[in-house]
């Protein structure tokens, strides 16, 4: 009798260990979701790094700055890589999200862009102005024409700035709010426009080159890796910032991207 139950034991030891395994096993599929452009490009040079280290990657890509998140929460996504803190922020307290950032990524200065002006100096009084119609980004877009000396905004409306919150608007100028993905096809019918970086690259345009008006690159808008408060502490998300933040994966996005995106760590 002791035998066997010696024996039974040990089998449910070994039963125990068996199911604990998977969930930190390094062959289980790791899904991230970026959006197209630079994340979906630097998310390649990680994915490479990581299958050396043994953890395989499935890059999922979406168009929109919605659906990265909801995914997520609904745990068809192990982790996100498309958007900065205060975003992240406003969609957990909007959605209800238990989202939390384990790690930075880059930065990625807005733009002003124009096909009809080459100075904020001759934007047209009663002109169109399009900018990201998502709170923190469209605010982004006013602070920087605020910045140019164009409006000024009430001082409490801080980063989450949106048109009513425009105090003084001397040359009248109208706000279409947008999905930031349409933003640059939008550059047709408005007098200039706030495009995010990596919708401007992947619409052809180049920042330094196309741009009016630059964001600075010291902006404390850095991208951040997102994952389930629950598996914040997972090995493979730990393992995977520490690939993220290589110095393989630095050195190609500061060659790739000649500062228009910048490593934020």
């Amino acid at each position: 009798m002791k035998f066997t139950i010696t024996k039974v034991l040990a089998v449910v030891a070994l039963g125990i260990a068996g199911v604990a395994q998977p969930a930190l096993a390094q062959d289980k599929t790791f899904k991230v979701g970026v959006t197209a452009g630079p994340h979906a490009q630097i998310m390649e040079v990680v994915k490479e790094q990581a299958a050396k280290d043994g953890l395989n990657i499935q890059i999922i890509e979406f168009t929109d700055y919605v659906q990265p998140n909801a995914a997520l929460a609904a745990g068809d996504l192990d982790m996100n890589s498309y958007q900065h803190q205060p975003y992240l922020d406003s969609a957990n307290k909007d959605r209800g999200y238990k989202l939390v950032s384990v790690g930075k990524t880059v930065i990625f200065p807005i733009g002003i862009y124009s096909k009809k002006i080459k100075s904020l100096k001759d934007f047209p009084q009663g002109g169109k102005f399009s900018l990201p119609n998502d709170p923190t980004n469209g605010g982004r877009a006013l602070l920087l024409l605020q910045e140019q000396g164009l409006i000024k905004l009430r001082p409490e409306a801080g980063l989450k700035a949106t048109p009513i919150d425009v105090i003084e608007n001397p040359k009248k100028i109208k706000f279409i709010e947008l999905d930031a993905a349409q933003l640059p096809r939008a550059l047709d019918d408005v007098d200039a426009g706030a495009v995010n970086t990596n919708f401007a690259l992947e619409a052809g345009l180049k920042p330094g080159r196309d741009s009016i008006v630059m964001e600075s690159p010291d902006s404390p808008y850095a991208n951040v890796l997102v994952v389930q408060e629950k598996n914040k502490a997972d090995p493979r998300v730990l393992k995977f910032v520490t690939i993220y933040q290589s110095p393989a994966v630095k050195d190609f996005i500061i060659k790739k991207f000649d500062n228009v995106v910048v490593p934020a760590f």
